[in-house]
């Protein structure tokens, strides 16, 4: 059994490999067995610590434990705010296959997951992304979103605290795209072709009544029921809303209060990942329609994820 490092998990996910992956997988394949458990410290409640299980029948069983500790990034020694460990499991015989670094994996396929769905839902000729939130996940959206959308030619970010967001686009620099940290959040959604917010908002900052016609919303924080990124007016203008995964996805605010006021119904939950990638949906409507996607992640995707990355890292070595 291998063990791979963070670098190791970066270098063997590229994105373009991994979104194939994954459409791969819901294409050919079917829902695992999946459970998910959150644990909350009872001395600060923003540390959670999640437990995914995921299991495809003759296949693979994947096994993520992964602490999310917000204020990590400010201790006097700072550490990741997501730190955990995967483990990949023979289905069919129980024998460990290879451990990875969980909050590496953990980005790449969160990033990519929503990667899959912007190259399913958003317009083929989106120009300009906008990306709230400057945190780990943030370089790894807009590398996978470029990725599976070569017509971006235009990136920002937007952040409460300003200087992340500078900081963040100078890194990024090296990109051969228009970078830049926006103030006015604003003016920014009113030019977004694709809105993508990874954030851990608790009060909507995605103002509906502002998207341009077309826009593709790719909500990735809230992932939890009092978590909000976007207001109302997103779903209300959107009709409609795809997800990843519905087994969930009520678990969300984005998806739970507008459900909870009539604001949806469930009926107007139309796809997840899987309906569109085996052609049982067929996606956006077209050019002019607002289309909402809620990233619900799953234990799923980290067993997709986990299975690639053990197969190039069988290939490679």
């Amino acid at each position: 059994m291998q063990h791979l490092n963070a670098d190791t998990v970066h270098a063997l996910l590229d994105y373009p490999s991994l979104v194939e992956a994954l459409r791969v997988a819901h294409h050919d394949g079917s829902m695992p067995e999946a459970r998910v458990q959150v644990l909350s410290d009872r001395s600060n409640e923003a540390n959670k610590f999640v437990t995914l299980v995921a299991w495809a029948s003759g296949d693979v069983i994947a096994v993520k434990l992964v602490g999310v500790f917000p204020d990590n990034p400010s201790l006097p020694v700072p550490e990741p705010s997501v730190q955990g460990l995967v483990t990949l499991i023979s289905g069919k015989t129980g024998a460990p296959l290879m451990t990875c670094d969980g909050a590496a994996l953990t980005f790449r396929k969160t990033a990519a997951d929503s990667a899959l769905a912007v190259d399913l839902l958003a317009r083929k000729d989106a120009k300009v992304l906008l990306v709230l939130g400057a945190g780990g996940l943030a370089p790894h959206v807009i590398e996978a979103h470029t990725s599976v959308r070569p017509s971006i030619s235009r990136v920002m970010i937007w952040n409460r605290n300003p200087q992340k967001a500078t900081d963040l686009a100078a890194r990024l620099k090296h990109l051969p795209i228009d970078i830049s940290a926006v103030d006015n959040l604003n003016d920014a959604l009113a030019q977004a072709d694709i809105v993508s917010s990874v954030t851990m908002a608790t009060e909507p900052l995605v103002n509906g009544a502002l998207l341009k016609s077309g826009c593709h919303v790719d909500l990735i924080g809230a992932y939890m029921p009092e978590m909000r990124e976007a207001d109302d007016d997103v779903a209300r203008r959107a009709g409609r809303i795809f997800v990843d995964t519905r087994s969930g996805c009520e678990g969300s605010g984005e998806v739970a209060e507008p459900l909870a006021r009539g604001l949806i119904t469930r009926e107007q939950i139309v796809a997840d990942l899987f309906d569109l990638c085996q052609g049982r949906h067929a996606g956006r409507s077209g050019n002019g329609e607002i289309t909402m996607f809620k990233n619900v992640g799953g234990g799923h995707l980290d067993l997709f994820t986990a299975r690639h990355l053990l197969a190039r890292a069988d290939v490679i070595g």
